[in-house]
């Protein structure tokens, strides 16, 4: 009888220990930095060789490679920030893809952020971009290749979709169909995030060629440039993948529920006039930690490591 009591109550702590790791964090010790302090800090690279650890919201990168302020299909901009890293496929992308956008019309692209010289999570702006696989490319065609350091800070973007984030502006043309359709069949590409305006157009106006328009995601937040995401790299066993676009959605995601972007995400919702019977409440799950709020044991094991290496 004794035995069997032992055995029900070591039972349930073995449940409750196994509740309380997937519902939990590590609690953050008074003055522990926050993780994006720490790699926001870094000036360079790790010297390690090339190597993604996590995912790219929770993760970091070793042996970054740095895009070069200017090259000759592409600048980069706001240098300030130090956040034009990657890994060295993301680099191999932008020349490639630079080049290919003098094909299409455009005389190079303008680089905004790709990811800190390890990754990690920044001290502002993205959520991602912490592996070294994240590039935003402005929607402003460039004008000119040879920009000094203070006229990348100042200049700004334009905007593709107008303010009732509904329609396009004068800025979206066909080059820039023409730059997105030539990214979204990069090999490397595994998605590309851009404003739902821009998806719809380019499901109206893609004809019978229409694999590419999957990577196309519509997302808020995207209309000064479009988010390029590289696939993990082959072999790189630490790097998390995400969930394919073709087990999330259907053919090439033109179908009814990309209006919603336009119409009842941003519609406020309406009172339904039925009475709301009393929930009961319920312990609210713990919410993941943002960015900006991660400490280090958020993030893979080996990114203690990155921080630590010459």
């Amino acid at each position: 009888m004794l035995a069997g009591f032992d055995i029900k109550r070591w039972a349930l702590v073995a449940l409750a220990l196994v509740f309380l790791t997937a519902t939990s964090h590590v609690a953050r010790k008074p003055g522990e930095p926050l993780a994006n302090t720490l790699f926001g800090a870094q000036k360079t690279a790790s010297q390690q060789p090339p190597q993604v650890f996590g995912s790219y919201a929770k993760g970091c990168l070793a042996g970054a490679v740095q895009l070069p302020q200017t090259g000759p299909t592409w600048q980069a901009m706001r240098l300030s920030r130090n956040r034009n890293w990657g890994h060295p496929s993301l680099i191999a992308f932008l020349e490639r893809l630079s080049l290919k956008s003098t094909e299409l019309g455009w005389k190079g692209l303008y680089i905004g952020d790709m990811s800190q010289p390890r990754g990690g999570p920044m001290t502002s702006s993205h959520q991602s971009h912490q592996v070294g696989l994240d590039a935003d490319i402005w929607m402003l065609q460039p004008k000119r290749l040879n920009l000094s350091r203070a006229a990348r800070e100042n200049i700004s973007s334009v905007s593709v979709r107008s303010r009732d984030k509904k329609r396009l502006t004068k800025y979206w043309t066909p080059k820039h169909m023409a730059l997105l359709k030539a990214a979204a069949k990069d090999p490397a590409v595994e998605r590309i995030f851009v404003t739902a305006a821009a998806k719809i157009d380019m499901c109206k106006k893609a004809g019978n060629d229409r694999k590419w328009l999957a990577k196309i995601r519509p997302l808020y937040g995207h209309n000064y440039h479009f988010h390029v995401r590289l696939r993990c790299p082959k072999g790189d066993r630490r790097c998390k993948k995400q969930t394919p676009v073709r087990a999330i959605s259907k053919g090439d995601g033109c179908d009814k529920t990309l209006t919603w972007w336009v119409t009842d995400y941003l519609a406020k919702p309406k009172p339904s006039g039925k009475k709301i019977k009393k929930k009961v409440k319920i312990r609210p799950k713990p919410k993941p930690r943002r960015a900006r709020e991660m400490i280090m044991a958020d993030l893979p094991r080996q990114c203690v490591g990155v921080l630590k290496s010459q």
